[in-house]
């Protein structure tokens, strides 16, 4: 493995498709325990809710290539463009594979701040926000042998990409892949004890930002949408905790206790990421782009009394019927549109799923989905520079959106609404907004939670939603550090 700047030009290497199924009965936190003792472990999903998004879950280890992009380096798009085509399928014919699975390709994140090269305009030259994280504003690793799950069908698959100069056979890298479920079938998985989501002590946990600078904050965001500067603000808050248990036993508990369809778990070594993320970024498939962004949420009890059963129809009957949720979430339609637009050809472009209420552990929330056929001449980066990062994370117009809270926010937002997930080989892609997401880094767990604020907005709700939104997150780290 090796982790380098890449040049812009170099040798194109072929890759070559073999995949197997199977139907073995692992269970796949244990297969998840067992993947994340290797290198460089990747996990998207893992838990049943994927089966209502995209429907496969993965693991990966070992990649063969690290690609990472970080803060004073140059040309970040040109250098993702270098990486994405060092690498291509001999036959983009994926056989007898289902539709849409990753059958190889690259793995990782991209920073919400990533924005700074691609629309250098909506930050703030003078005085940019702290990164405090020092993390990568991309981070790839290329991976040439996967275990793929198909929530829907209730199989595996393994997959292996056969590479010029390879040291191992496609039988070898299959085998070992198979030897994981093996051990999977051996041994067991931590199951971690449930939390009181309800009874998280927030003054014992430390926020970049206080109750009145919060509020003083919000005063400043209205004041910018009463003069016309912006529609709609995503505003957040971050809150950071000591953590000194094993990354993967919070991927665990929030997979049990918190399942999420975008969840994620990435060991980048020096730190690690777990994502909890209900929303997706984007999906492409079979050339086709959709987005689907969430916009309004209300709290949610799971397994509730008779009371909290009424406070749940309350809430549910609430985000349905809000004018302002629905407000909110039509302006990040809209803009979802115009980014969709910039890259779909022409009269492609819609709204394939209006606003809708989905069902999470936690929360209700207000999604819908805009979609579109790309252009012919339309990459990945291409795409990228249109639509990143997602609008439902920054507020509409985006790009005076993107500069206030440059200017409001104290740190850097890092991973936070930025996003997780796969390029592959074949031009799929499926990335999410990592929100409900956990960065661990020096033994400390950071959580970033934030909402829309627009012109009716209320104080104290939005500040409220950010601790809803916190809750889970904050108890799942309570709950394994506590058995650590």
């Amino acid at each position: 493995m090796t982790t380098a700047t890449l040049p812009v030009e170099r040798k194109t290497i072929v890759c070559r498709l073999h995949y197997r199924k199977l139907t073995a009965g692992a269970d796949l936190s244990v297969l998840s325990e067992v993947v994340s003792k290797l290198p460089d472990a990747a996990i998207l999903g893992g838990n049943p809710s994927k089966a209502q998004a995209d429907g496969f879950s993965y693991w990966m280890a070992r990649p063969v290539e690290v690609f990472e992009f970080r803060t004073g380096q140059k040309s970040p798009l040109e250098k993702l463009q270098a990486v994405i085509a060092k690498y291509r399928l001999a036959d983009n014919s994926s056989g007898n594979l289902p539709e849409g699975i990753f059958a190889g390709g690259w793995v990782g994140c991209f920073s919400y701040d990533l924005g700074r090269y691609i629309e250098p305009a909506a930050f703030a030259a003078g005085n940019p926000a702290k990164d405090d994280s020092s993390l990568p504003l991309i981070r790839l690793c290329f991976y040439d042998r996967i275990i793929a799950y198909d929530h829907c069908k209730k199989a595996f698959w393994l997959i292996a990409l056969e590479l010029e100069d390879d040291t191992e056979t496609t039988q070898q890298k299959l085998s070992s892949l198979a030897g994981l479920l093996d051990r999977a079938g051996t041994v067991r998985a931590p199951v971690p004890p449930p939390s009181d989501i309800e009874n998280i002590d927030f003054a014992q946990i430390q926020s970049n930002m206080t109750k009145d600078y919060y509020l003083k904050v919000f005063d400043k965001i209205k004041r910018h949408i009463y003069d016309g500067d912006v529609y709609q603000i995503n505003f957040s808050k971050r809150f950071d905790t000591e953590y000194s248990a094993r990354p993967i036993d919070l991927f665990h508990w929030q997979n049990r206790y918190n399942p999420s369809p975008y969840s994620a778990y990435i060991d980048a070594g020096s730190f690690q990421i777990v994502s909890a993320s209900p929303e997706m970024f984007i999906t492409i498939i079979d050339r086709v782009i959709s987005t689907k962004p969430i916009k309004g949420t209300r709290k949610r009890f799971e397994k509730a009394s008779s009371s909290e059963d009424r406070l749940n129809a309350e809430n549910l009957q609430q985000l349905l019927t809000s004018e302002k949720e629905k407000a909110e979430l039509n302006m990040i339609i809209d803009l979802e549109r115009n980014d969709v637009a910039r890259i779909s050809k022409p009269g492609t472009r819609k709204v394939t799923q209006p606003r809708t209420i989905e069902t999470c552990p936690t929360v209700f929330h207000a999604v819908a989905t805009v979609a579109g056929e790309l252009r012919d001449d339309v990459g990945f980066c291409a795409v990228l520079k249109a639509m990143f990062p997602g609008g439902s994370v920054t507020g509409a117009p985006k790009i005076s959106a993107m500069q206030i809270i440059d200017e409001i926010e104290p740190t850097a937002r890092g991973v936070y609404t930025g996003s997780i997930g796969f390029l592959g080989l074949d031009g799929s892609a499926c990335l999410n907004i990592a929100i409900r997401t956990i960065i661990i880094k020096n033994n400390k767990a950071y959580v970033q939670t934030g909402g829309g604020i627009v012109a009716d907005s209320d104080p104290m709700a939005e500040y409220e939603e950010t601790i809803v939104k916190a809750q889970a997150l904050l108890a799942g780290i309570k709950c394994v550090s506590r058995r650590a």
